[in-house]
């Protein structure tokens, strides 16, 4: 059982993530590292985050956002991951010229090399760099500026803690200080609706780079940003698809209405990122924002799956308690040998998403609210179920999220 709720390759921590020089604009960020981080309290009984710094002055006037899209350029982080690459190809399609950074290993499991990665992003210029080395960074793009806006879709692969940092904080802060160092004027930070409760590493530093950014927006009045909090991905709901066409049960927590999310495609999400280059109503805002249609449970989510197929619904109804003492136990382990450390953070991860919504908390009652939950696009959960019925979870692939 302990191997059906945490794939064995979470045992370990990910190790990875993930003008001239002498013309490019002097740097006008701050470094940042004394900024406050967020704050997190309680209200009626549900843990909720505030950002530290007071909200900034409304947006001055930009002039990038006069110019065409083909004048623009936009840098984008994270460009080889699962929304990254969809968020290139529909800048590219809007006509923007595109600096994508990208390991020299990319993919699941870094099985995409060099040239893979070139034609996957192409017409973009792809630049080879370590986000991880702040100077690295700046030195590998300096000959791609100037840069108008940027776009970082960074996110640590496995969640681990030390991971959380290295990736969710420190560089993503690294792509900032890049971009605004190449003239940036606006930065799109894709983060997670489930930061608004943040229980978890890795939410903690999405959380503390946010308020950095509002704190760089607070400060310089014609640096604007939108911070975009997607709700579910359809390819976290798509690792059943497979076992249960093949004839298995579908697998949830408890009655299957411990939570549930208003699902977006990759494609619907990518578009939305987009929009927030140019629109001005989106800039110096947190942007949640789900999938079409109401929000679906576990339950509802496999009961769809099974009449897609034709079939009488079969389920496994796991109690959460199991996950309750599989945490527990690697809890104390890692007070003692800290190389389980994420192992019990992992832990926590699947135990989060089998039983918090992904979806925005109400500040009066601390519950979840479809109804406060923007809806963007036109792609649907069923819409997707069929394609990978058809066609399988190619390009879809969870890697080191897998939970069933």
């Amino acid at each position: 059982m302990a191997a059906l709720l945490l794939s064995s390759h979470l045992a370990a921590a990910s190790s990875s993530s993930t003008t001239s020089a002498s013309a490019r604009p002097a740097p006008r960020f701050v470094s940042f590292r004394s900024a406050g981080a967020a704050k997190v309290g309680r209200r009626g009984g549900a843990v909720f985050a505030s950002s530290a710094p007071p909200p900034p002055a409304p947006a001055v006037a930009q002039p990038f956002r006069s110019q065409s899209p083909s004048e623009t350029t936009v840098l984008v982080t994270g460009a080889t991951g699962y929304i990254g690459r969809f968020v290139v190809r529909e800048l590219l399609r809007r006509g923007h010229p595109v600096v994508a950074v990208a390991r020299s290993r990319s993919g699941v499991r870094g099985r995409n090399g060099p040239d893979e990665v070139v034609a996957d992003l192409a017409p973009a210029r792809v630049v080879f760099s370590d986000v991880t080395d702040a100077d690295a960074l700046l030195s590998d793009l300096s000959p791609h500026g100037p840069i108008h806006a940027a776009v970082c879709c960074l996110a640590s692969r496995g969640g681990g803690v030390q991971d959380s940092w290295r990736v969710d904080y420190r560089a993503t802060l690294h792509t900032l200080q890049a971009a605004r160092g190449l003239g940036a004027a606006h930065f799109v930070l894709l983060s997670a609706v489930c930061v608004q409760k943040p229980l978890l590493e890795f939410q903690r530093a999405k959380l503390r780079f946010e308020s950095d950014l509002a704190a760089e927006a607070a400060r310089d009045a014609s640096f604007t940003y939108s911070i975009v909090r997607p709700t579910a991905f359809f390819k976290s709901l798509g690792g059943q698809v497979d076992t249960v066409k093949n004839g298995n049960p579908y697998v949830m927590f408890g009655d299957g209405k411990l939570c549930a999310c208003k699902p977006i495609s990759e494609e619907d999400l990518a578009a939305f990122i987009a929009d927030c280059i140019f629109d001005a109503d989106k800039a110096n805002k947190i942007l949640p924002i789900g999938g079409p249609g109401k929000a679906l449970t576990p339950l509802e989510q496999g009961e769809m799956l099974f009449r897609i197929l034709g079939r009488e619904p079969k389920f496994i109804k796991v109690p959460i308690q199991v996950m309750d003492a599989a945490i527990w136990v690697l809890d104390a382990l890692a007070k003692v040998f800290p190389g389980v450390e994420d192992a019990a953070e992992f832990g926590k991860i699947g135990r989060y998403y089998a039983s918090e919504s992904m979806l925005v908390m109400d500040p009066e009652t601390g519950e979840y609210s479809d109804e406060l939950t923007p809806s963007y696009g036109s792609d649907t959960l069923e819409q997707f179920f069929e394609r990978v019925i058809r066609e399988g979870m190619a390009g879809q692939e969870l890697g080191e999220q897998t939970i069933f």
